[in-house]
């Protein structure tokens, strides 16, 4: 026999119950926000793009000028523009950009070292001076104190060394740099950061300054120049006082013993402390650039930077690779794209990285487009890789057409033949509506890949017309649309060249002139020639597992599942204890979880919503019935389970997201389904169940039916005419009596009769029963 639960019991579950539900809440709240951060990511990063652009111009304008004679005079084909001269692409990248991890420990050194020590290699028959540019973004303060001195000047050294003299060094500060992370940034010729940046401190991490450290930072500050060293002193030792002198012959800065003695010659004009005693020197990004002029530019995103580097848009590149060797792997991307070939895409690429530690993707795209939604999911999965783990190389050698044209852009590199097509008309028609919010997503595409987004959206838009525009003074050359030019900061100082033709898309050649792609070249084996690979990559493809993966999670598979789950788990009701339908809903339950969850679409929260759920309804049911409250918020996060399991957002925000809405709604209408189609055939068995007695009343029979109407009626006691019973209280003259199980009130002949005495009926008049004792018959 069952143990019966107790009060404390009782009230031990729901308690256990209300933590889960508690949990449940905060991690949808997460998920709310990890969702629907998507939705808004292309506002904020046209936001972001619009104001980069605007600094960039404003910047450019004030400090291009001198660099002009480094300017790359770039010809594309035009309208009413003579042709310009077919020149070869180069085949060399001359534009790298390393991240650099801080703290500076460890092996961060060797490694980086190794890296650069590779592009040196690369770089060894290209002419010209190629531009290395290192990325400091910072870290909280506890990162930047341990950065170790030793491993710090080491690197500073080969950067400073005669091996990197013909290579343009070039620091990046995005981030707050402090530690001994100064002395690499010393080691550049050039300097270049965001305006929120931070530079200094050198001595952060320095109890007491040694001469050790002192000498080290005085050598890369006299070896480079790209900071006086009075002011690299001042940031090392907070006991110096660090001044800017106004002499006949310049802008100087100064420590206090030099400052006397140009007084004391009467050559100082004016004087301007920078660092006082007992502080650390250090600089915002603004100062190093406009009060100081330390900095050479200020930039707030990559294509500021390529920009003020005088580099194409685009042609920064960044390899993981780089002294970690390649672990390269091919995609093949062919014919109409579809949810089932992107989902399969997006799998096989996670898998490799994740079990192979993958850092090279190469996708060969041979496809004339389908579904645009499908192509921009994608192409932003693509575009999100960590770009300092893996890269992604887009080979098309045919066409990528249409849509297909935006997986391809979103690559770190695109390769092409001459003959191949990017862009123009495609296996479907992009309606307006569709085409407006596809517009805004590939701006925030753009926006990532640090790369201007008029070209991008005339490869779908056959309506967009973009010209090539020329800034005068500076040979800077951009491609503008109408509205991407109004958002420049100072559109009047650009000067418009002609049209270009996008409408029929673009042909390798011509994608190269517009930097869209990279490189020609002539089939896939002079690609693997070009990135040294001397066997085949290994072929992601589809294999049982993303078969099956993919046919249980399409809607219509999903949702019999869920009819079938609910149905069987119903019908398990209906009968005690474990059988064959609850054995067969729980495995229709886990194949449904487990293939969204390999699909992308279902994590844990789902699960642990589903879990608890089900934990609430079987609380509600065994524990404490008839409360409601644990019934009705079981119901919720279930239905709020199967919701978030069918999508990757909670609540729509864009077109796409409305248009997979229907899905959601079709699940829960196939699982409300399997619940009333059994509720409907197994009706009779229902009210048998033990769990179902304890919260519903038992349907009478049609015998039991008859007995109650009988009963029940306002007027029928002829049936006692006759009957002996007995008093169950004293009749004076009226009381109660028992005949067999029944309870009837009577009214004696007029005597007095005692309880217990026994009686008989003597009349029936309606409503009245009329009795006699026996004993005074």
């Amino acid at each position: 026999m069952m143990k019966p639960i107790t009060a404390g019991e009782q009230g031990f579950v729901p308690t256990i119950l209300g933590l889960l539900i508690l949990v449940c809440a905060v991690g949808l709240c997460s998920a709310a926000e990890d969702k629907n951060g998507m939705g808004d990511v292309a506002k904020d990063a046209q936001d972001v793009a619009k104001d980069a652009a605007k600094d960039a111009a404003k910047d450019i304008g004030k400090e291009g000028a001198e660099d002009t004679k480094d300017a790359a005079k770039v010809a594309v084909p035009v309208k009413d523009v003579p042709e310009p001269r077919q020149m070869s692409a180069p085949r060399e990248v001359t534009s790298y950009l390393i991240r650099v991890p801080i703290p500076i420990a460890g092996e961060v050194d060797t490694r980086l070292k190794a890296m650069i020590g590779e592009l040196l290699e690369r770089w060894q028959d290209t002419t010209g001076r190629p531009t290395l540019v290192l990325e400091f973004s910072g870290g909280d303060e506890g990162l930047q104190r341990a950065s170790q001195f030793e491993r710090a000047l080491s690197l500073a050294r080969f950067l400073a060394s005669e091996k990197l003299s013909r290579v343009r060094t070039v620091a990046y500060l995005t981030g707050p740099v402090r530690g001994h992370a100064v002395l690499p940034v010393l080691a550049c010729e050039q300097i270049i950061a965001h305006p929120d940046a931070e530079f200094g401190q050198a001595g952060l991490a320095e109890d007491a300054l040694d001469s050790t450290v002192r000498s080290g930072y005085v050598e890369i500050a006299e070896r480079r120049r790209t900071i006086p060293t009075p002011v690299v002193l001042g940031m090392l030792d907070p006991q110096l006082v660090v001044a800017r002198v106004q002499t006949q012959e310049g802008t100087r800065f100064v420590l206090p013993e030099e400052l006397g003695e140009l007084q004391k010659e009467a050559a100082v004009r004016s004087v301007e402390q920078v660092f006082p005693a007992g502080q650390l020197g250090s600089f915002t990004g603004t100062e190093l650039r406009v009060k100081y002029n330390l900095a050479t530019h200020l930039v707030r995103d990559r294509l500021q930077l390529a920009s003020a580097l005088q580099l194409p848009a685009g042609t920064l590149e960044e390899d993981p690779t780089l002294g970690a060797g390649r672990r390269a792997v091919r995609v093949d991307l062919s014919g109409p794209i579809k949810s089932d070939t992107v989902n399969w895409v997006e799998r096989g690429i996670r898998e490799k990285i994740a079990q192979d530690q993958v850092n090279f993707i190469c996708l060969v795209i041979d496809s004339p487009g389908g579904s645009p939604t499908d192509s921009m999911r994608l192409a932003a999965y693509l575009s999100g890789l960590n770009p300092s783990e893996v890269r992604t190389v887009a080979f098309v050698g045919s066409e990528a057409r249409a849509d297909a044209a935006l997986v391809a852009l979103a690559c770190d590199q695109l390769l092409m033949t001459e003959a191949a097509v990017l862009g123009g008309p495609g296996a479907r028609r992009i309606g307006e509506r569709q085409m407006e919010a596809l517009s805004t997503a590939v701006r925030a595409l753009a926006a990532t890949k640090g790369i201007g987004w008029s070209l991008p959206v005339a490869m779908i838009d056959p309506d967009l017309t973009v010209q090539r525009w020329t800034r005068p003074g500076t040979g800077e050359v951009r491609y503008f649309s109408a509205q991407e030019l109004a958002e420049q900061e100072h559109p009047e100082d650009w000067r418009a060249e002609g049209e270009i033709e996008t409408g029929n898309g673009l042909q390798g050649r011509e994608a190269v002139e517009l930097r869209l792609a990279r490189f020609t070249v002539a089939d896939w084996a002079d690609l693997k020639r070009m990135y040294h690979f001397e066997s085949e990559l290994t072929i992601v493809d589809r294999n049982w597992a993303h078969t099956v993966v993919e046919f249980l999670a399409s809607p219509r598979i999903a949702g019999v599942l869920l009819f079938l789950a609910w149905f069987a788990l119903m019908v398990e009701f209906s009968s005690p204890g474990v059988g064959l339908p609850g054995f067969a809903s729980a495995v229709c339950f886990v194949l449904f979880f487990w293939a969204n969850f390999l699909h992308g679409t279902a994590g844990w929260l789902e699960i642990l919503l589903f879990a608890t759920g089900l934990a609430c309804l079987a609380l509600e049911l065994f524990v404490l019935p008839g409360v409601g409250a644990f019934g009705i918020g079981g119901a919720l996060l279930i239905i709020a389970s199967i919701v978030l399991a069918s999508q990757t957002f909670v609540i729509p925000r864009n077109a796409y997201q409305w248009s997979q809405l229907p899905k959601s709604v079709f699940m829960l209408a196939a699982a409300g389904g399997g619940i009333l189609a059994a509720m409907l055939v197994a009706r009779r068995l229902m009210t048998d169940a033990p769990v179902f007695r304890r919260v519903a009343l038992e349907t009478p029979n049609e015998q039991q039916l008859e007995h109650l109407r009988y009963h029940e009626a306002l007027v029928h006691l002829d049936y006692l005419a006759g009957q002996h019973g007995v008093a169950i209280t004293q009749l004076t003259p009226s009381g109660k009596a028992r005949f067999g199980d029944a309870r009837v009130d009577v009214i004696s002949n007029g005597d007095v009769v005692p309880r217990g005495a026994n009686i008989v009926v003597v009349e029936v008049r309606g409503n009245e029963v009329l009795v006699r004792a026996l004993d005074n018959a």
